[in-house]
């Protein structure tokens, strides 16, 4: 097929499931070659790895590359490279939580969560740019939260992480302008992914409530709208940001929280 990403390459992380695998979806259908990682069985990723091929006419490929280690990460970009000649679109999405009063936080979780959402980003970036700088052309999108914005209690490390994510986004932005290369974040509030459902036990025992207390006074408590936002909701902005009506918009952090932050 020929769509408006036809001959890019858009390299997603965590994407074998969630936001991740929506925004590989929205890609492969403007035909872009795309590259997804993360983890999961065997079989189901190749399905979608198939499916991807199938809609976009192009190539898909998948890393299963751990983020939390550099050298990984740099295999996985020397895959891409190797595969495609070099990252397009490159999203950064992989992320990990975990819900706890901070004089309880373990240590292990909040070097896992500051390595995975936000020091991994910055190795994917690194590695992406000369390529972006060559062709100048390029798309950095960084998945954030509303919690690039405000906080939340029990959530030192993830909420630490994404605000650091949103400056690191601000700062590339600055240095990319005159190279053809945006850098934006969007910042999702809560979408009903496995991250999310996840995250469902450790927030009753936190805070000694149901599950449908949870939900409904805890998740969606924040959001106006009092509904949850979709994967794909969240991936037709990333389509939108590597249009070229939006090749002024850098440096951005778009809310997709159903009204969450304009309070």
């Amino acid at each position: 097929m020929t769509g408006t990403l036809t001959g890019k390459t858009a390299l997603v992380t965590g994407s074998t499931s969630g936001i991740g695998l929506a925004y590989a979806k929205a890609f492969a259908a403007q035909g872009a070659n795309v590259v997804i990682n993360g983890f999961g069985d065997a079989a189901a990723i190749e399905t979608e790895r198939q499916g991807l091929e199938a809609t976009s006419g192009a190539k898909a490929i998948y890393s299963g590359h751990d983020l939390t280690k550099v050298d990984e990460i740099e295999g996985m970009m020397r895959q891409a490279a190797e595969a495609f000649g070099g990252v397009d679109i490159l999203v950064n999405n992989a992320g990990v939580q975990h819900v706890a009063p901070v004089e309880d936080f373990p240590v292990d979780k909040w070097n896992l969560i500051i390595a995975l959402n936000l020091t991994a980003a910055f190795h994917t970036t690194r590695l992406a740019v000369p390529h972006m700088k060559e062709k100048k052309w390029g798309r950095i999108i960084q998945t954030a939260s509303a919690h690039s914005l405000v906080a939340s209690p029990f959530k030192s490390a993830y909420v630490t992480a994404k605000h650091g994510l949103a400056g690191f986004t601000k700062t590339i932005a600055l240095e990319l302008a005159t190279f053809g290369v945006t850098a934006n974040c969007i910042s999702p509030g809560y979408v009903w992914t496995p991250l999310v459902e996840g995250q469902i036990p450790d927030t009753m025992k936190a805070r000694g409530l149901t599950r449908e207390q949870v939900i409904n006074d805890v998740l969606l408590e924040s959001q106006p709208t009092k509904q949850f936002v979709t994967p794909e909701q969240v991936a037709g902005i990333a389509l939108f940001l590597c249009s070229d009506a939006a090749v002024n918009i850098t440096g951005a952090n778009i809310s997709v929280d159903g009204g969450w932050t304009a309070g």
